[in-house]
Order: C-alpha cells, then sequence, then structure tokens
C-alpha cells in the first residue's frame, strides 16, 4: 500500500526515550472543551458505564460526547484478550454488573439517543462469552426508549459462537457489527487470539438466522497490510453478506502496543471508498478518523435508505417481468 500512503516521520530521537511519530495534519483533533461533553461524562460516571470512547482513547471523543454521543461498553473495562492495537486493560474481569441493562436504557434515554452503538470487552471467561448481557441491554433498550435504534457491536464469542449469535439475534438489534480490523496475515501479531475466518463465518451465520438485521464490518489501516490484501478483504466481506465497511486509521495508544507503519493519506482512504462501493457494499466509511461507532446514527439512516431503494428497484424489476410474462 506504499504507493497510496505517506510514511510517518518520526521525531528526532532522545537516547533517554523512545521515538515519537508525528501524526499529520488531518489526523489531528482538538482536545474536548464543551460543556456538553462534561455533562455526557458526567451521567457515565452516574449510571457506572464504561465508555470505548474512554477506553479505547478515541480520537473523536470531543465531537462525539459534545453531541451526546457516547457507544456504551458493557461486561465491565477488563478484556480477557491483549490485541497488539487495543487500549482496553487486560486481566482477569469483574463480575458482571447486574444493574448495567438498566443503566444503559437509563443513558440512552437521559440523552435522548435516536440511535446507540453497544459494545464489550472480550468475556472468555463467561460460559456465553457475555452474550446475555447483550441480550437483556437490548431488551431493556427496546421497554425503554421503544424508538432508539439499536447497534451492537460484540466480540468473536471464541467457542460459543452459534449458541451465542442465536440469543443476540433473537433479541433483534438492528445492526450487528464485528469488526475484522485488519487483514489475515497480520492476525498472529495483531489479533492473536481471533481468527479471521471465524469472525466471517460469525457475520455470515448472522445473516443466515435473519437476513434483514444490517452487518457491518471494520478494518484499520496503517498496520502495514498491502493494498489487494485489502481489495481481498472487501471481497471476503462482500460473500459473507456485510453491509456495512467501515475504514480507519490505526493510531497507537502507547509505545507498548503495534507501531504505526505509514500514516494513509485521506486521498487513499477515499479511493479505498470508491472501490468499496463498486463492490456493493450499502454503506461504506473510509477516512482517517473514521472509527466503528462515529457517525454510526447518520450512517444507518443512510443505510436504510438505500436497502430500501434497492428493494423498491428490485420489486419494480420483479413486476415488469411479471408483466411482459403475463403479455405473452
Amino acid at each position: 500500500m506504499n504507493d497510496l500512503s505517506t510514511a510517518p516521520q518520526p521525531a528526532e530521537q532522545n537516547p533517554e526515550r523512545p521515538a515519537i511519530q508525528r501524526k499529520p495534519d488531518w489526523i489531528r483533533v482538538k482536545a474536548p472543551v464543551s460543556k456538553e461533553y462534561g455533562k455526557t461524562r458526567d451521567l457515565m460516571r452516574e449510571l457506572s458505564l464504561n465508555t470505548v470512547c474512554e477506553e479505547a482513547a478515541c480520537p473523536n471523543i470531543g465531537e462525539c460526547w459534545t453531541k451526546k454521543h457516547a457507544t456504551v461498553m458493557i461486561l465491565g473495562d477488563v478484556c480477557t484478550r491483549a490485541c497488539a492495537f487495543c487500549n482496553v486493560k487486560t486481566g482477569m474481569p469483574r463480575k458482571v454488573d447486574p444493574l448495567e441493562p438498566a443503566h444503559v436504557a437509563e443513558a440512552a434515554a437521559k440523552l435522548g439517543l435516536e440511535h446507540i452503538v453497544i459494545t464489550s470487552v472480550d468475556r472468555d471467561d463467561l460460559p456465553d462469552g457475555g452474550a446475555g448481557q447483550f441480550v437483556k441491554v437490548i431488551n431493556e433498550l427496546r421497554k425503554n426508549t421503544p424508538n432508539t435504534t439499536i447497534e451492537i457491536l460484540t466480540p468473536d464469542f471464541r467457542n460459543k459462537m452459534l449458541p451465542a449469535i442465536e440469543a443476540i439475534v433473537a433479541a433483534g438489534p438492528d445492526v450487528y457489527n464485528h469488526n475484522l480490523e485488519t487483514v489475515p496475515r497480520l492476525y498472529p501479531t495483531i489479533r492473536p487470539g481471533a481468527r479471521y475466518y471465524a469472525s466471517l463465518r460469525l457475520l455470515e451465520e448472522v445473516k443466515r438466522h435473519n437476513p434483514m438485521i444490517f452487518t457491518k464490518s471494520g478494518i484499520m489501516l496503517g498496520l502495514g497490510e498491502e493494498r489487494l490484501e485489502v481489495h481481498q478483504v472487501m471481497d471476503d466481506m462482500r460473500s459473507a453478506g456485510i453491509d456495512f465497511l467501515t475504514m480507519g486509521q490505526y493510531l497507537r495508544p502507547t509505545p507498548k502496543h503495534a507501531e504505526v507503519k505509514e500514516f494513509v493519506t485521506p486521498k487513499a482512504f477515499a479511493a479505498y471508498g470508491a472501490i468499496a462501493r463498486a463492490k456493493g457494499f450499502l454503506q461504506v466509511a473510509a477516512s482517517p478518523l473514521t472509527r466503528s461507532s462515529y457517525h454510526a446514527g447518520e450512517d444507518f439512516a443512510e443505510m436504510r435508505a438505500a436497502r430500501e431503494a434497492q428493494l423498491a428497484k428490485k420489486a419494480a424489476t420483479q413486476a415488469a417481468q411479471a408483466a411482459l410474462a403475463g403479455g405473452k
């Protein structure tokens, strides 16, 4: 992917500190300072809710929280995996909070959310991988904020996938997201606890259980992937029936995490986005600052409209073909 990217320029070496990669202008964001940001933060504290916005050090937190958009992270703030790109703590998690589903629904109501994104840490320690908590959260939201559309971003439920998918799909989220994160070649170093084709199968199973649930997945760029590898991931996603692709720049949370191999330019992201749309995704979000839940509500509305237009076109074509057949 070197022909589409700009290599990061390291800062001058200091013998007492590791080299710092300077971010290009297009990846820099302002520090959050608004009153609305503070109110969103205070509400999360009040309800004892974790957010991936904070735990994963998302660069868009200022913009999203100012708009009262927060991605709630359920099942605690300690993950049982140790992915090389992720800033969430790793270790032995605490017990699942039985009040968490009600608190998520209360937060959605107080924030007036039209669309909410729920994600979680990996919980390999739980018999169901945490699927039951997703179901409880979805049920509480349906009961207390019935007009809020629900998007979930789940782990891979390693060795527990099928029963987890059956339970969650039955609860009826509007969007089921599970990120592939990177190309297959980089899994051993970037996502060692997961398997690329297992993640693809998970999204295939969601569609098999309910074809009308929108499926979504994303990858990070800048980890050393090649352009043709990214194109192949797109093809694999389309083969799995995935509706929505997100692509964003990987940013190194700390010097202990995987290094940024390159800062991909906005022009290169636009090129990838055009290719993805040509491959048939209903919705594509591709930019340096794109993240799984960034502008999720607006994107969901566009994706739903795209499907409605697609179905209407199909119905019109079938009606025309039936009319022709009837006239023979």
